[in-house]
């Protein structure tokens, strides 16, 4: 028998929709983070980082590494920003009830993608 992926030990894309509204008042909260997302319109890019993170979850893939690359390319993410957006998925996960095996995994996730999110200098 296949091991349940976290995406669907969770409940699938309700419980990973009800994570990224979570994330992204922590996100809005941040002083670091706020200014990234002044002119974005939050309820499309809310449906994009459900599809995102659901992907890292091992839901539906939905982004390759060049559509990543592509759309941050003119925000200037720094690498302090992205790490303190991992550390908000994080606290975000906890208090979601996600196991801590399963946070360290969306984590480690998370970077993977750093070189695609975080501006070239």
């Amino acid at each position: 028998m296949m091991r349940q992926t976290i995406f669907e030990r969770y409940g699938g894309f309700a419980k990973v929709s009800k994570v990224v509204m979570s994330f992204y008042d922590k996100i809005l909260s941040s002083s670091l983070l706020s200014p990234y997302f002044a002119k974005i319109d939050m309820k499309r890019l809310i449906d994009h980082q459900t599809k995102f993170i659901s992907s890292l979850m091992g839901g539906p893939a939905s982004y390759t590494n060049e559509h990543l690359e592509r759309v941050h390319a003119h925000l200037g993410i720094t690498e302090a920003a992205f790490k303190e957006s991992v550390t908000l998925m994080k606290e975000t996960l906890e208090d979601h009830d996600f196991l801590d095996e399963d946070i360290q995994s969306v984590g480690d996730s998370m970077n993977s993608t750093k070189n695609y999110i975080v501006a070239k200098k």
